[in-house]
């Protein structure tokens, strides 16, 4: 066949393709419909006689989409959902979602454009990255200091996005929520009232993410927060003065009395040495290295001197115990 020939046929088919085209028509429906459900009438819209769809061959076909996502019903001319339609899996987080498809009819040949405008519907939940935010806090933290949290995610869009954010009631954080345009929503944690560390030693919250949708849905993640200790602790004897009895001819080294010192921090911050640095582990031995005489009637005063055992730091305070003899 002479290439130009070929050529002219081509060029008529298109020309043929350009006449036979009509106006394109445009559908919105939710996203999510059952298969079969109507989307509309699509011979009434066009002004077509449905009982020569058959005939006419009517068929809907795909224009760039692997899927044929909706059918004609040739008794009805009804344009019906022939698959899943999942808005987020198809256009994920774009304003507009538009899937094109073309109602092809021969005798005469003739073509439709059809745009099918998929709405957004509130099937999707709010959710973390992760089932569980841990953090570490010192308990020397200020009031005021913030902790990023991050956002929570959901694939609806508009008012079917998260809109807002709420924490579970307690005594030492409160939430900040902020927005911006790039970021969204995102929360931080901000410190209300100060840690203890000896009084609680772990914090567990609920952060909790609603979307705007109607019915609103939400999701959950748990902030567990370990306090970390801090030296705000100093030593504290057993008691405060220690009264006990010695024989006046006691030889040397005979052991006076025993005293105890506890303190409520943690590690390096809770080990206790006396005042000449050696260490103690939290026990101190009173030891006579002084003569009595039951005559003066003399009362003898020790004071073992204790403080923290951290090398390195200053020392937090100290704390004595009057012995008396």
């Amino acid at each position: 066949i002479d290439k130009n020939i070929v050529l002219m046929f081509a060029f008529l088919f298109f020309v043929l393709m350009a006449h036979t085209a009509y106006g394109d028509l445009s559908y919105s429906f939710p996203e999510e419909m059952k298969r079969r459900s109507v989307i509309g009438n699509i011979a009434k819209d066009l002004g077509l006689d449905v009982n020569r769809l058959s005939s006419r061959k009517a068929r809907i076909d795909t224009e760039g989409n692997r899927k044929r996502y909706c059918d004609i019903n040739l008794n009805t001319g009804e344009l019906t959902v022939a698959e899943r339609i999942d808005r987020e899996g198809l256009c994920g987080k774009k304003a507009s979602c538009v899937l094109k498809q073309e109602l092809m009819l021969e005798n005469p040949l003739e073509l439709h454009r059809i745009s099918l405008h998929i709405d957004d519907i509130n099937d999707n939940s709010p959710h973390f990255d992760e089932d569980v935010i841990r953090m570490e806090i010192t308990e020397s933290a200020d009031k005021g200091e913030r902790f990023l949290l991050g956002e929570a995610h959901d694939p609806d869009i508009g008012n079917n996005a998260v809109m807002s954010y709420t924490l579970e009631s307690n005594e030492n954080f409160v939430l900040y929520v902020k927005s911006n345009d790039l970021a969204g929503k995102y929360c931080e944690l901000v410190l209300n009232k100060e840690l203890d560390r000896e009084q609680q030693k772990e914090v567990t919250l609920i952060l909790t993410a609603v979307d705007g949708g109607t019915p609103p849905r939400s999701g959950t993640v748990a902030i567990h927060v370990t306090v970390l200790d801090a030296n705000d602790n100093a030593p504290v004897f057993s008691q405060a003065v220690y009264k006990v009895s010695l024989n006046e001819n006691s030889p040397l080294k005979t052991v006076v009395v025993t005293v105890s010192a506890t303190d409520a921090d943690e590690g390096q911050n809770g080990k206790v040495s006396s005042g000449t640095e050696r260490h103690v582990s939290r026990r101190e031995q009173l030891q006579t290295d002084v003569l009595f005489d039951h005559r003066a009637g003399v009362r003898f005063h020790f004071l073992p001197d204790l403080h923290h055992h951290h090398p390195g730091r200053e020392v937090l305070s100290q704390e004595k115990a009057q012995t008396v003899v």
